[in-house]
């Protein structure tokens, strides 16, 4: 089945994928599974996700190969012993070189479910939705320049009630090694994989943390030497260092100090808003400040000082909107606040791109079939961000190709 003769394709994929483009990606991806009837299984699975309209169901991928091959694309996901790792980071080294990504993303992927006996589904809440919902919770980690975007790697979160539960371990195959993570654990737990052994160009982790721990993570990425631009919430807990300190110390929220401080370094900053295709411009102050626990006393001598950007989002408030921390203390604010936004890209991509692809279609109850199934949305999803940076190079060559030759006084 060729994708780039397909006439109807999914929501959010390009009408023609190139044959090179998809050969090259499916050679890259797959040359780490060493059977070759997996691997020729790996790539009739990859086109059905990009060609195949409407769930991507193992029927539904099996019917559009034309053949009766259901069984086997069932073998090679569910029950096959190949290797994620190295297929994933095949694909990030490749989306790394052709779209020189200027962030590493991480962003949650929700998966409602109604039944109860897919692996990791439980009844949990869910802050993006504001309610407790019966789901799969996942990290992915993407890869993103503001010309594209691709997610590289893929993390499910476990609860307790699935891993200290012997026969439900059984019965889901999960591998002795995993334990209950929550998701923003997961998400250090990819990025610190990724970051060790895929040999990709450091870039800073961008990540939403406004109910995670800040404190907990930017410690970890801080000792692993990981550059991160971290949204958090307003009441986050940390002290302004001397000499603009309040007199009160610790500083919890919005105080008239912590707003004079950040309105003190405060510049309009011109950025691309991908979900709603627009240049936008924000105020964008930043100040130096030290992150504190939760609860208890901090580490003995530690006073790792941190960057705290607050932006302007909505005109007329008399505090910022948006509250960023980072340990990118030699960059540009305009910089920071800008790689803090490609967050928006991916939220874009995800909804236009990796849902169409099947992210939340896997029916399998294994976590091996679960990870399996992502790994081969994750190499559909770099042909396609690897098609549409090729077609929009052509159309920005073109551009330069029409634009007349202004004379040298």
């Amino acid at each position: 089945m060729s994708v780039e003769h397909r006439q109807q394709l999914p929501d959010g994929i390009p009408e023609r994928i190139p044959e090179g483009i998809l050969s090259e990606v499916l050679s890259g991806a797959l040359a780490s599974i060493p059977r070759s009837d997996q691997r020729r299984r790996g790539e009739l699975y990859v086109r059905g996700l990009l060609t195949v309209a409407g769930k991507k169901t193992m029927r539904a991928l099996a019917d559009g190969a034309g053949n009766s091959v259901e069984q086997s694309l069932y073998q090679f996901i569910t029950k096959s012993t190949w290797r994620n790792g190295p297929v994933r980071r095949a694909m990030a080294r490749l989306v790394a070189q052709r779209l020189d990504p200027r962030a590493w993303v991480v962003h949650p992927l929700v998966i409602t479910k109604v039944g109860r006996h897919s692996v990791g589904v439980e009844r949990q809440w869910v802050a993006d939705l504001g309610r407790v919902v019966n789901c799969q919770q996942a990290m992915g980690v993407w890869l993103v320049s503001e010309q594209g975007s691709c997610p590289v790697d893929w993390r499910l979160a476990l609860p307790e009630c699935w891993t200290d539960h012997p026969e439900r371990r059984d019965r889901a195959s999960i591998p002795e090694h995993v334990a209950s993570c929550p998701p923003e654990q997961c998400a250090i737990g990819s990025v610190a994989r990724m970051s060790s052994g895929w040999e990709l160009p450091d870039r800073p982790v961008v990540m939403d943390l406004r109910d995670g721990d800040p404190y907990a993570v930017s410690a970890e990425l801080s000792a692993r030497q990981v550059p991160f631009v971290l949204r958090i919430d307003p009441a986050t807990r940390f002290a302004l260092p001397d000499p603009v300190r309040p007199p009160a110390g610790d500083h919890a929220g919005p105080a008239d100090a912590l707003i004079a401080a950040l309105s003190r370094n405060c510049l309009p900053v011109e950025w691309y808003d991908h979900t709603a295709d627009t240049v936008r411009a924000t105020s964008v102050g930043a100040t130096r400040v030290r992150l504190r626990r939760r609860s208890g006393p901090a580490p003995a001598g530690e006073r790792r000082e941190l960057v705290l950007l607050g932006a302007w989002t909505d005109r007329g408030r008399r505090v910022p909107g948006e509250y960023w921390l980072s340990n990118l203390s030699g960059a540009q604010l305009g910089t920071v606040y800008r790689t803090a936004m490609l967050i928006r890209r991916v939220v874009r991509d995800q909804a236009e791109v990796t849902d169409g692809l099947g992210a939340r279609d896997f029916e399998g109850r294994s976590f091996r079939g679960w990870h399996h199934h992502m790994t081969m949305v994750t190499v559909a999803h770099a042909a396609h961000a690897l098609a549409w940076s090729e077609e929009a190079a052509g159309a920005r060559a073109a551009v330069r190709e029409r634009r007349p030759m202004v004379p040298v006084a």
